[in-house]
This record gives C-alpha cells, sequence and structure tokens, in this order.
C-alpha cells in the first residue's frame, strides 16, 4: 500500500492526539525560583589574558580576595565574549597554593632557598648584567654585542612590547633573542 505525504501526515496527527488522550497529559504549574548565583556579591572588574597576545578581555569575579568566576567580557571588541581553554581556567593562576609570591633565592653551592626582597632581586639581576657587560669589555673599547647574555620573549607580550624588548635587549648588546613559540 502507497502512502502519500497527505495520508501520511493526517496518521501522526491522530496518532498524536491520540497519544495525549491516552496518557491524559496536564498542564504541571512552573515554580519560579530566584537563581542563586555564587558571584551574585561578588566584585566584578575586567582584565586582559596574560596566555597569548591576541589580548582577550575577560571579566574576573572576586569574592573575600579569591578569584570565584572568570568569564569572555562580551563587550570587548576582540573576543566578545568567548575565551579559549586555557583563558577559562585562568583563575586557577591566581588561586594556586603552589604559586611563588615572593622571590626565591638559593646561593651558588646551597641546599636552600631564601625569601628575597624584590628591590633586591631588581638590584641584583642589574648588577649581574652590568658585571657581564664589563667583563665584555676589551681593551677599554665599547663592545656592542655580549655573547655571554640571552634573552628570551613570551607568547603574552603583544607586538609593541616585542619591538620595545627587542630594542632593550639590542641596547644591551645582547645576541642571542629567541622567542618561546620557536623552542
Amino acid at each position: 500500500m502507497k502512502i502519500t505525504r497527505r495520508q501520511f501526515l493526517k496518521l501522526t496527527g491522530v496518532t498524536a492526539f491520540a497519544t495525549i488522550g491516552i496518557f491524559k497529559l496536564e498542564a504541571i504549574q512552573a515554580k519560579a525560583e530566584e537563581l542563586r548565583l555564587r558571584i551574585r556579591y561578588a566584585k566584578q572588574t575586567t582584565t586582559i589574558c596574560p596566555y597569548c597576545a591576541v589580548g582577550c578581555g575577560e571579566i574576573v569575579s572576586v569574592s573575600n580576595g579569591k578569584v570565584i568566576n572568570i568569564e569572555g567580557d562580551p563587550d570587548h571588541p576582540i573576543n566578545e565574549g568567548s575565551l579559549c581553554s586555557k583563558g577559562s581556567a585562568l583563575y586557577q593562576v591566581a588561586n594556586n597554593d603552589l604559586r611563588l609570591t615572593k622571590v626565591k633565592y638559593r646561593a651558588p653551592g646551597s641546599a636552600y632557598w631564601e625569601e628575597k626582597s624584590w628591590n633586591w632581586a631588581i638590584d641584583r639581576i642589574s648588577s649581574r648584567i652590568k658585571e657581564t657587560r664589563d667583563a665584555a669589555l676589551s681593551d677599554g673599547r665599547k663592545v656592542n654585542r655580549i655573547d655571554s647574555l640571552a634573552a628570551i620573549g613570551g607568547a603574552a607580550l603583544d607586538n609593541e612590547e616585542c619591538y620595545l624588548y627587542s630594542k632593550f635587549m639590542r641596547a644591551l648588546g645582547v645576541v642571542y633573542i629567541e622567542h618561546q613559540a620557536r623552542i
């Protein structure tokens, strides 16, 4: 027996109404409940994702000094509210108990780490760079090529920051300038 399209639709309609009649479906009254969000009382601030140079905007919710939620900023012109998997999981960087927040220094030959101040670390790094450059002077002449220093950039730097970073390294005489994406 060949069924036409019209006969098929009639049969489907009759079957649907028969099913409703057999099971006596009744309307169930929906209960309205207030949606309780965990970010209800949190302070929200906008920031930029540090993982790559795209510069996606994020809305960070903070409660009691702890990041509790990160979502894409829908008003941001770059990502328009979307985030990659790394950007979505960024709260783990801020809430990690193993994250270093202080400068740790281990002296040569020592087996123990010491806590130092940020000012000490900056002074130490700058004095080591100065010593390395002074050691590269040959016969009192200025040397604009320092083979004993190297620099590595990161994907979190945008084009302008990479340009300034490379100019700074070249001003120091650093020849070996690399980027993490090439390693």
